[in-house]
């Protein structure tokens, strides 16, 4: 008996029993639809923290001032400012690899216009910054390094902040008070969005930093040269952990520490950060994936089940047919096929019913999915090995009938 005269004669017996075929292809349907629609979903958050730490830039270092000691209790990092701004000259100037270094001023203000009033992060910055930070700006025009010499009163506003003074208003040429000091808005960032932590990065007003120093964040004479932090980007073709030791080394050389201090400044490398996030965002996946494949099992189960009933069902017909001549390879194969083919049809349901949950998933719950063309694959070749897997047993039992004791039997 060949493999399509198989097919028919397995097509034919399911057709017997329609809904004993579909109650048992349900358990293959629910589990390759709930692989692919949890694999999805896995994706979709690997994409979005992939988006989010691109948009703080993966290939980027993070200079802060250090911590320090008061009364034998250690200050939290950043509670004196320990870098300063000729550090990041330096960065840029002797360490390989470095493309940009940015140093920079951080506060908080309120901001007004007209009668609109917003609350928002102040950063003072140089020109390297929007290089550093790969952050361009889509209306009007960044500040040059005359506006850093010259203390010029101009400002940058991110989108959030452009949206809640201005709406659909043009905010380039606009006179805002920032800590009620006038400044003149000359151009928009781009939108970066929110980190991996949650905190937006448009919601912020960047100033020359030699004004945010002056008019805004009231840093003293003793303070003059120190900022908060250094944004340091290294190209694509240099070595970020060598880069990151080299900065280590140049900064302690530069403040004069022993081997046996530590530093007075930390390091964040986002690269590390961002490979640490895609694979917690990996495991994540592969869990849901496991969890959801336990549905494939079960339905694998309840063909082995019913296939043991048809065999019990059809105990004479396998006599009548192995006493015309069908040998046992016949009978087995026949009832594999019925088994393979309960798994496809059901995978290929399945299938259909795990894109459109997947595609349902951000209407409903606001979550983003990616469907995958290799999780589709994976289940639906898993759950046809589910049906030749669970099928074999109640084929092979099939085929070694003995053919006098199936004809009588009742």
């Amino acid at each position: 008996m060949n493999a399509l005269a198989s097919a028919r004669i397995a097509v034919r017996a399911l057709r017997v029993n329609k809904l004993r075929s579909i109650l048992t292809m349900l358990g293959i349907i629910i589990g390759v639809a709930a692989v692919i629609a949890m694999v999805s979903v896995g994706s979709g958050a690997q994409a979005r923290i992939a988006e989010q730490i691109q948009s703080l830039g993966s290939n980027m270092l993070v200079v802060l001032s250090g911590s320090i000691n008061q009364g034998g209790v250690r200050m939290g990092s950043g509670s004196q400012l320990t870098i300063t701004e000729e550090d990041a000259w330096a960065i840029q100037r002797e360490v390989a690899g470095v493309h940009a270094a940015a140093p920079a001023m951080r506060g908080g203000g309120q901001v007004v216009w007209g009668n609109l009033n917003w609350s928002t992060t102040i950063q003072g910055a140089t020109p390297e910054f929007f290089e550093a930070r790969d952050w361009p700006v889509v209306v009007g025009q960044p500040f040059g390094q005359e506006a850093v010499d010259g203390a010029t009163k101009v400002a940058l506003l991110g989108q959030t902040v452009a949206r809640n003074l201005f709406a659909d208003q043009e905010a380039v040429g606009q006179v805002i008070r920032i800590k009620k000091v006038p400044f003149t808005v000359v151009g928009v960032l781009d939108k970066k969005g929110q980190t991996t932590w949650g905190q937006d990065q448009d919601d912020l007003i960047v100033v020359p930093l030699t004004t945010a120093k002056r008019k805004l964040l009231g840093v003293s004479q003793a303070n003059a040269r120190s900022v908060n932090s250094i944004s340091v980007r290294v190209r694509d073709d240099a070595d970020i952990k060598e880069a990151e030791i080299q900065t280590r080394e140049l900064l302690r050389q530069r403040h004069r520490l022993q081997p046996y201090q530590d530093d007075d400044f930390s390091i964040r490398n986002l690269a590390e950060i961002a490979e640490a996030q895609e694979a917690s965002s990996r495991v994540m996946t592969v869990l849901l994936a496991a969890v959801a494949s336990v549905s494939l099992f079960v339905g694998g189960i309840g063909i082995m089940n019913i296939m043991l009933v048809s065999v019990t069902e059809r105990t004479r017909e396998i006599g009548l047919r192995m006493a015309v001549g069908a040998r046992g390879r016949d009978i087995l194969a026949q009832f594999l096929v019925e088994a393979v083919t309960l798994s496809m049809i059901g995978g290929l349901i399945g299938v259909v019913v795990g894109i459109i949950v997947s595609y349902a998933i951000p209407y409903f719950a606001g979550w983003r999915t990616l469907i995958s063309a290799e999780a589709i694959v994976v289940a639906f070749a898993f759950a046809a090995a589910v049906g030749i897997f669970f099928g074999f047993y109640p084929a092979r039992k099939a085929a070694q009938l003995n053919p006098i004791e199936a004809l009588r039997y009742e």
